[in-house]
Formats: structure tokens, sequence, C-alpha cells
């Protein structure tokens, strides 16, 4: 199937991995590319070291093109930059806007820039500045969130910029890839759908959460880092919302000084890429350094099968998946699903 995003990306299927830390590694990443997606490694939680052998065994696993998902405010996004284009990767992507200053050096290396965006005014600013296209994101997904469903989103995004628009938040089958060409989209992001899958190296125990889950399991909270997160509901979760203040600190603490420590980050280096995600927002000190402990907290759960102590970020998908195929499966199934649900509406029109 080819669409604006797979002629820009040259991948065989206008479908995209999503880059989530500590999940997105080598092995789903090469596989998602070898089934013919976008694979895109998730490096917030990697260090500069750790993302150059990251990227050269995805190398070594696939010939198809793959992305490095950044975080452009972090302290250290230069270095991460370098990598890239020293080490020839196809497409750099954001989770939060880059500069113009960094689209520009990423373009002029030949790097495809996608960031991804909650809103229509963010996407219209980076396509301004030259990103090559956007993954927009409904409240739907997983992690940090907004507000706006997709379907409402979506088409707002599409008749706002004349760039490719990827879609994301809701997506896992190949009924909802056609429903998002139908609304102007390029093609379909997805976190959740590959995180499970059998190249995925979470844990298992945490893979049988997820697959357990029901929608209703599913939640938004600001409780982890003050910012709104969506992820399962756990006893965790619960804690964490009935904390007061002075004991929400403490657990704040602990966890940075942890992620300081595995990073090899300063603390002056943690705190800053916490007040990088206030936004604007009003954020406590524990929320600042929850957000900088927030990459702990997942690692638990998503490296150490801690479904106790890790939170698990999901997308209201989670509740409506229920097995856990291998990337060629899962981009083999969601491909003829769509051609025959193209077919079926040719067939009865």
């Amino acid at each position: 199937m080819e669409t604006a995003l797979t002629r820009l990306v040259g991948v065989r299927c206008p479908i995209v991995q999503s880059g989530m830390g500590w999940v997105a590694g080598p092995r789903l990443v090469s596989a998602a590319a070898n089934a013919g997606a976008l694979g895109v490694l998730g490096s917030a939680t990697m260090t500069v070291d750790g993302l150059r052998e990251a990227v050269r065994e995805v190398r070594s696993r696939t010939d198809a093109p793959f992305g490095v998902n950044l975080r452009a405010d972090a302290a250290d996004a230069g270095d991460r930059v370098r990598i890239l284009i020293d080490e020839g990767v196809r497409v750099a992507s954001f989770a939060l806007a880059p500069s113009r200053e960094l689209i520009a050096v990423l373009k002029e290396a030949g790097v495809v820039v996608i960031p991804s965006v909650g809103a229509r005014r963010h996407a219209e600013k980076v396509a301004a500045w030259g990103a090559d296209a956007v993954v927009v994101q409904g409240g739907e997904g997983g992690g940090h969130t907004g507000e706006v469903a997709t379907s409402v989103l979506l088409p707002q995004v599409v008749d706002a910029v004349d760039i490719p628009v990827v879609a994301a938040g809701g997506f896992f089958d190949g009924r909802g890839l056609v429903a998002a060409l139908a609304y102007g989209a390029a093609g379909v992001a997805m976190g959740t759908r590959f995180l499970l899958t059998s190249d995925s190296t979470v844990p298992d125990a945490v893979k049988a959460r997820y697959l357990a889950a029901t929608v209703r399991d599913v939640t938004v909270t600001r409780a982890v880092d003050g910012l709104p997160h969506r992820m399962l509901r756990t006893d965790l979760v619960t804690a964490l919302e009935d904390a007061g203040r002075v004991r929400a600190l403490l657990h704040a603490v602990r966890g940075a000084a942890a992620f300081r420590r595995l990073s090899g980050l300063t603390w002056r280096q943690l705190v800053r890429d916490g007040l990088a995600l206030r936004h604007g927002k009003e954020l406590s000190w524990s929320q600042v350094l929850l957000a900088a402990n927030t990459p702990m907290l997942l690692r638990s759960a998503m490296v150490d099968g801690r479904t106790d102590l890790g939170v698990m970020a999901a997308g209201q998908v989670a509740g409506v998946i229920d097995d856990l195929p291998s990337c060629a499966e899962l981009v083999e199934r969601i491909m003829r699903e769509a051609a025959e649900v193209q077919d079926r509406l040719t067939t009865t029109r």
C-alpha cells in the first residue's frame, strides 16, 4: 500500500511502530522494520553510547529504514542528533516539538523529521519550521496524552497542514488504518499494539497484565508526574494518587536518584529535564522530580517485570487486544484486513 508516508520514509506499509522508552529496543524495531513498518527506537531511556550501540544493532538486523525517537529538550539532544547523522538513520521522531534550528540541522543531513503533536497549532508550527511529516496523537493514546479524541483532532490537523499526517491513538487493526486514511492521514502509528507482540522484550508477566485489562482498566492520571498520563490502573497508581506531598516527594527523590545513576546524568541535567516537561504548567518540586523519575517507574515494569512497582503506559486499545503475534504476523494481518475493508466498501457502494 503506497501513501505519502511510505514514499517519504521508504517503507512498504503505512504503519509506524512508536518509539517507546524501555520497549522499543533493537529487537522490536528491527522486527517491525523487517515486517514492512517503520520501526522507531525509543532513545530517551538510553545513554548516548547506548543509543549508538542500539542503532548499530538495528542496522545489523535489518536493511530496512528505521528511525530514532528523541527528546528535543534533553540536555544532550545535540549529541544524539549527531549520532543519527553519523550513523545514517533515516528518520528522527520527537515526542516534543524540536526547534527550527534542530530541524534545519537534520534536514541538511538528509534525515526525515517527524515530530509528534497533540494539537493543531503545534502541527502548524512544526510544519512552518520545515518538518517533513507529523504524528498527531489523540487522547486515546498511551503515555502523556491530551483530551481531544483522535477522530476530532486528526481531521483538524489534516486540514491545517500540507505535509503527511500520521494518526496515533486508538489504532490496532486494519479497520483503523482504513479509517485513518479516510480522514486524510498517510498512515497510523501504534505503541501498545507493538508492545503486545512476541518480538517485544517486555516481560511475560507484564504482557499478561495488559492482555487481562479491559477498557475500564486504562486510566488517565496526573499523579505520576503532574501531567495527564494514560496507563493501566494499578495499586501503585492508586497509592500515588492517595499519597501526601511529603511522601510523594520522598518517592520522587529516591526514584530520580536511581535513574541518575543508571543514565549517567548529573542532578542538574536531571532536574533540567524534569523542568522541561512542565510546558508552562504549575508543577510542584515533587512533580518536577516525579517527571524526571518517570523513566524509572516505567523501567520497573517494562524491564524488571514489576507490575506492583512500575508504571505501565497504555493506550485505550489495551482493553481490546487479546493476542501476541509477531511483528510480521501483525503487519500482514493489518494489511490484509485493510484490503478486505477497502474491497467491501468498493463492492457495497
